[in-house]
């Protein structure tokens, strides 16, 4: 091979490198792109929103959320009663939850007996669930401006009395309550208060892996769901039990 075959064969080796290289780069940013502006995973921490998320779901969610500002509302991907929505903490900015979507802008809402009420018509929730619990009336009979409860945010307890007439509390523009599914298990707008527009992340639409992580602060009574005891950390020969793989890629509705 003369000096100049080498010279070709090290400049053809140089662009074949320089071409991979560019191609990593073009991946990177694309997915860089994909996590800042259309998808984000999450993980579920908690199990207020059992049974529909257990705990060690973790999830993809859609960001693609329109601003009342920029598009209609009669988008596609507005949000509507009974989504699930992940959002900044309102108490701690710095933390993202999960929760539903239950009250919406303009909208009176009250709760008897644990039930909600829109407008005075209860709401038929297939989704949520009432274990066994403690009675209590401001979870259960909300809101109650007569008393409060240790859990509640300050700062929502004075905002919610200029909210609340003749039992019921007028859900502001531009505003949305919130609760988990696990409807006496859950620490949601009845006690930190209102989920404003923009603190809105996204809507999570379908759960990518399911770690199974022994849930230690549940107690056997509290499992009233035949989803919930079959994924309840039961002892496996297998080993692959560390995951709940009947979860993984199924389709949040």
């Amino acid at each position: 091979m003369t000096s100049a075959d080498k010279g070709d064969a090290g400049n053809i080796q140089q662009h074949s490198l320089l071409q991979a290289f560019q191609s990593q780069i073009i991946l990177i940013i694309l997915a860089l792109f994909i996590l800042t502006f259309v998808v984000q995973p999450f993980r579920i921490p908690s199990a207020s929103m059992e049974p529909t998320l257990l705990v060690g779901d973790f999830l993809l969610v859609d960001k693609q959320i329109p601003t009342q500002y920029l598009l209609p509302e009669a988008s596609a991907n507005r949000i509507r009663r009974g989504d699930l929505i992940v959002f900044h903490y309102p108490v701690n900015p710095a933390k993202d939850l999960v929760k539903r979507v239950i009250g919406l802008p303009g909208e009176q809402l009250r709760m008897h007996d644990g039930r909600v009420y829109i407008d005075n018509r209860a709401l038929a929730e297939s989704y949520a669930v009432y274990r066994t619990a403690t009675a209590d009336s401001y979870r259960d009979d909300f809101p109650r401006v007569d008393h409060t409860d240790p859990s509640v945010d300050s700062r929502w307890w004075i905002q919610m009395h200029t909210l609340v007439s003749q039992g019921e509390l007028t859900i502001p523009a531009g505003h949305y309550f919130v609760m988990g599914d696990n409807r006496n298990d859950s620490e949601d707008s009845r006690y930190w208060g209102l989920v404003p527009k923009e603190a809105i992340l996204g809507k999570p639409f379908l759960i990518y892996f399911s770690l199974n992580i022994p849930d230690s602060d549940t107690s056997p009574q509290e499992s009233t769901t035949a989803e919930v005891r079959a994924n309840r950390h039961e002892p496996s020969a297998s080993l692959f039990h560390f995951a709940r793989w009947e979860r993984t890629l199924r389709i949040l509705h």
